[in-house]
């Protein structure tokens, strides 16, 4: 039998290569032909290693997924952006390699992201999705989440349709 280990810690300096990897390759696979080419290029280009290493020595809350000692995923959370809606903490992002999707990580990654916030008194939580990421939607609404909101957001010329989801009950132990 073959027993392969996952982990998921806060993120260190050393793994700002690896977290740019990961973000790569699933933001090519979440929003290609969703957010226009040229504009997905340029935000995929802004999050290199560089910047993941400021963030980490920001305090930036940072998870990362390690599975068979490599990071395969990440999030990033906080207070809500959006102080007039009623969720305390906010799920920015959560994010897995394509080939480590669909296995129960990102479950796993997002209840140690609710759990951080909750350790953090944020015991409510929204997180937002592209209405036109199908797989986004699901996972969410297969965790619980109710749609709460409904917004637009600029990428490049075009509008996009952002869909918030509530999680009021208290995150699993």
């Amino acid at each position: 039998m073959v027993k392969t280990a996952f982990s998921i810690r806060h993120a260190r300096p050393g793994d700002a290569e690896e977290i740019a990897r990961v973000h790569d390759a699933s933001w090519r696979d979440a929003y290609r032909g969703v957010i226009p080419g040229v504009e997905l290029e340029r935000m995929i280009a802004r999050r290199g290693p560089a910047w993941w290493h400021s963030a980490i020595m920001r305090g930036t809350g940072l998870l990362v997924l390690d599975f068979d000692k490599q990071i395969v995923g990440y999030s990033t959370y906080g207070r809500n952006r959006v102080p007039s809606m009623p969720y305390s903490g906010e799920i920015f992002e959560i994010y897995l390699s394509p080939q480590h999707q669909g296995l129960g990580l990102g479950r796993r990654l997002f209840a140690a992201a609710r759990r951080e916030l909750a350790e953090h008194g944020y015991l409510s939580t929204i997180v937002w999705a592209l209405a036109d990421n199908e797989k986004a939607l699901a996972f969410y609404r297969s965790l619980g989440g109710q749609t709460v909101r409904r917004a637009e957001e600029r990428f490049g010329a075009d509008m996009l349709t952002r869909v918030a989801f509530g999680f009021v009950s208290a995150p699993v132990r």
